[in-house]
């Protein structure tokens, strides 16, 4: 398949990181893989899949760690128009998602959409996502942590920071921990967590990799604001605690989910989060 980042065919597949152990919402992650942990009555995996089948999405990789088989009899092999593709990663109580990344190099042979299992998100959100070379991010605010990016005037990346890293006074964005990935930026990325993994940098982030390679100039992301409308990165209690405020149930439509055996989602349809904007984006709109 030939591919250029610069084609607007709609990216179809998916590539889900979902092997930590969550250690950060135990005990909830005692039994249940962190994916499954509920939202206000709805798993985060469960609005994930919902809102890539919203979005005619073909194909999704997950790559597996922490009670794996969980994940396994939740999906099985096809949800909706979604076929179902597995990595385990037998490592993953030792390595970081560097690694998660690297295990799918052999799997992933198109353009894809690669996503964290601890996001929920408002599903209209990945409208502007459905092309290559493309990341989420949101306007840096105080109560903020975690990897950031500065931009330039085309509204490219400029350059990747840690969340408390001096910007010279340059505005930073935070990372939503989505990104659209053409082929061939798939191929350069590929060679450059081959030797991160050689390094034995296993324990590192793959936002290491897109680093070096922005500054380097051999990647480039477009942005995409997921400024104004709710997103939450659920990595402790107090962040479910908030993600339930933000995605009040009677802010959505949902239907009764079928039986793990043969997993068939409902028309879920996530709408818009009752809180107005200047709530999302004042108060609840941060990740921790």
């Amino acid at each position: 398949m030939k591919y250029s980042s610069h084609h607007k065919e709609r990216v179809t597949t998916a590539l889900l990181l979902a092997a930590g152990t969550g250690s950060r919402l135990y005990p909830l992650t005692r039994n249940e893989p962190k994916c499954l942990t509920i939202v206000n009555g709805v798993s985060i995996l469960e609005r994930l899949i919902s809102s890539l089948n919203q979005h005619g999405f073909k194909r999704l990789v997950v790559v597996t760690g922490h009670l794996e088989n969980s994940i396994r009899d939740f999906l099985g092999n096809r949800v909706g128009d979604i076929e179902i593709d597995y990595i385990f990663s037998p490592l993953y109580k030792t390595t970081n998602n560097i690694y998660s990344l690297w295990m799918a190099r052999e799997v992933i042979n198109e353009p894809f959409l690669l996503l964290e299992s601890d996001l929920v998100f408002d599903e209209s959100l990945l409208d502007a996502m459905l092309y290559p070379d493309r990341i989420a991010v949101a306007k840096m605010r105080s109560w903020m942590n975690g990897g950031c990016v500065t931009i330039n005037q085309s509204k490219q990346v400029k350059a990747f920071l840690a969340g408390n890293a001096d910007s010279s006074g340059e505005t930073k964005y935070k990372t939503v921990n989505i990104y659209s990935i053409s082929l061939a930026s798939w191929h350069c990325i590929v060679k450059r967590l081959d030797q991160h993994i050689s390094d034995g940098k296993v324990n590192d982030y793959y936002e290491a990799v897109f680093a070096e390679m922005i500054a380097d100039g051999s990647l480039s992301f477009k942005i995409v604001s997921f400024d104004g409308k709710p997103w939450y990165e659920i990595d402790t209690i107090e962040d479910l605690a908030r993600a339930e405020k933000l995605f009040s149930s009677d802010s959505y439509t949902t239907t009764k989910f079928v039986t793990p055996s043969q997993p068939v989602f409902s028309n879920m349809q996530l709408i818009n989060s009752v809180a107005s904007t200047q709530e999302t984006t004042g108060v609840f709109n941060v990740t921790r």
